[in-house]
């Protein structure tokens, strides 16, 4: 731990014109989720990462020695708690040797070290996520002029995969093989100036600021999130027997545009909620539009554009709210868009009974309402 933050502070106090330090603050609206802090030079990239996770305050310190290509050829990674100690019974640190032909991963322990060898030339490293400093160096790849839409790299666990940039239109790059496609732009020194997750379902936006910041005080200040996204069901009954429930995740606003903004953008498939996808479960048989449900579980997704807001039924279910597979679509029925009385900040679903053959779904977020009648049959 000393030697690493001495080598933190040898870089913050350097005054190379060559030093490049920075700051980026990962929001979620006005909520502060993440902020790293490292510095570039020719030869060292080094920083950290302090983020309020659901459960606790993490922190994550990496160094990368840098070639003379700008590739790295080693890096150690180490995962902390709040206070800077070792969690239990976790690796005391993750070091990377990049060669010719090969990348080796070693990972540390009290009692023991775990090393194992993966053929790939010239590869680089995959860091976790709000850990996105070092992809500066793969910006100095793509200035000179090398490929970087698909590199060999190596992260803390699992096999050898890849890091890359899409094009994503004008300055800015889409990040291809982390956990999210962030976007992001660099300027001409390839230094990192803004991480924008608004088109992922990460959502955090960050941009570049200085450096000087201390991260220790940060972390020791700062409070775990909790459950970003709460898991609820709602129901509604219908006759003896008759019941329908909607289990989804209910994301907050956080001051981000909602239908057709940030949070719900034009056109794209959205979750109706967060995590996992929203589940419909139906004891009778329902007419959504032209849809015939009969009894059982289905998945419930959003579909917002300009013309019109549509709700899509799938058979699909069990799965993770980013696995849409519009080949299992049943149909899809538009949507009734409406004001709310006020300002909505938790994504709120209802399933209302409008008589025993009829009942209405709802689906309520910053201002706007988005609502859809059916029916249901009088037995199974």
């Amino acid at each position: 731990m000393r030697a690493f933050a001495a080598v933190l502070l040898l870089l913050a106090s350097t005054t190379s014109l060559a030093a490049q330090s920075a700051s980026l603050v990962y929001r979620l609206g006005k909520d502060t989720v993440a902020i790293e802090q490292y510095t570039r030079t020719a030869t060292l990239l080094a920083g950290e990462m302090v983020q309020r996770s659901g459960p606790a305050v993490v922190r994550v310190q990496y160094s990368v020695t840098i070639g003379r290509d700008g590739r790295p050829t080693a890096a150690t990674l180490r995962r902390l708690q709040a206070d800077g100690t070792a969690p239990p019974n976790a690796p005391a640190e993750t070091r990377f040797t990049v060669g010719a032909d090969s990348i080796v991963r070693e990972v540390v322990f009290a009692d023991s070290t775990q090393r194992r060898a993966f053929a790939s030339g010239r590869a680089l490293i995959n860091f976790p996520t709000f850990v996105y400093g070092p992809s500066e160096l793969l910006a100095v790849v793509r200035k000179a002029g090398g490929a970087t839409d698909s590199v060999p790299a190596l992260g803390a666990a699992g096999n050898l995969g890849f890091v890359g940039f899409a094009p994503a239109g004008g300055d800015t790059v889409r990040l291809r093989g982390g956990a999210y496609a962030m976007a992001m732009r660099f300027d001409a020194d390839a230094r990192l100036l803004s991480v924008d997750g608004s088109g992922t379902t990460n959502k955090s936006i960050a941009m570049r600021g200085g450096g000087g910041l201390d991260l220790a005080a940060i972390a020791r200040a700062m409070k775990p999130t909790g459950v970003l996204s709460a898991r609820e069901d709602v129901r509604a009954a219908f006759g003896p027997g008759g019941m329908v429930v909607v289990d989804y995740g209910r994301p907050q606003a956080r001051e981000r545009t909602v239908w057709g903004g940030a949070l719900v953008p034009f056109d794209s498939v959205w979750r109706a909620g967060a995590n996992d996808a929203t589940h419909l479960f139906t004891t009778r048989t329902l007419t959504l539009g032209t849809m015939t449900l009969p009894p059982g579980m289905y998945t419930l997704w959003v579909q917002h554009t300009r013309n019109g807001t549509f709700l899509i039924v799938n058979r699909q279910t069990g799965q993770w709210g980013t696995q849409y597979d519009p080949a299992q679509d049943i149909g899809r029925v538009p949507m009734q868009m409406s004001p709310t009385p006020g300002h909505v900040e938790e994504f709120t679903v209802a399933v209302r009974a409008l008589g025993p053959a009829r009942g209405a779904l709802e689906m309520a977020w910053g201002a706007s309402v988005a609502s859809v009648l059916f029916g249901v049959s009088a037995a199974r």
